[in-house]
């Protein structure tokens, strides 16, 4: 049976949906949830302006200080945003959050990896990121995590498409 899930959130428009089906999920089956968030990696032109202004200690110190405080930065607006969605009433469903990571990587990969690694037995996530459009039937995320994931995967469509597919 489902014991452990893991929801990837991309923080987008359709973030808060997607989590109330895994909140929902959780519940059903007494479940712990996990949650990640994939930040990409800098591209090449934001590492090169990065150089250009820094040292190569401020550089060095950035890298491994600054990359985490931002990602500590993430997982707290993620806590903030469930606490906020959920209101004083949801409460008990923060309870059955056993973690939220934020890591770098491609999104895919981390959500795949991070399966892996908590051995949960169900992923949660939207069909697409909060940039893609109504018109691709699958984000690059979802697609990719849908062809290589080893574990049963919980789709949420986006509310978008939906009104798209009534007309």
């Amino acid at each position: 049976m489902i014991h452990s899930m893991l929801y990837a959130t991309d923080l987008g428009l359709y973030a808060p949906l997607v989590m109330q089906h895994a909140l929902a999920l959780a519940r059903t089956f007494n479940a712990d949830l996990y949650v990640v968030h994939a930040v990409e990696p800098m591209g090449l032109f934001a590492e090169s302006v990065l150089q250009s202004y820094l040292d190569e200690q401020a550089l060095n110190e950035f890298h491994s200080q600054g990359l985490n405080t931002v990602i500590a930065n993430i997982e707290q607006r993620v806590l903030d945003s469930f606490r906020e969605e959920l209101g004083g009433e949801g409460a008990q469903d923060l309870e059955l959050i056993r973690a939220v990571r934020v890591l770098q990587g491609d999104p895919s990969q981390v959500i795949l990896d991070q399966a892996q690694k908590l051995s949960v037995d169900l992923l949660i996530l939207g069909s697409h990121s909060h940039g893609a459009g109504a018109e691709t039937p699958l984000g690059r995320t979802a697609a990719r995590v849908l062809q290589l994931s080893r574990v049963p995967v919980y789709l949420v469509p986006l509310v978008e498409r939906r009104r798209q597919g009534d007309r």
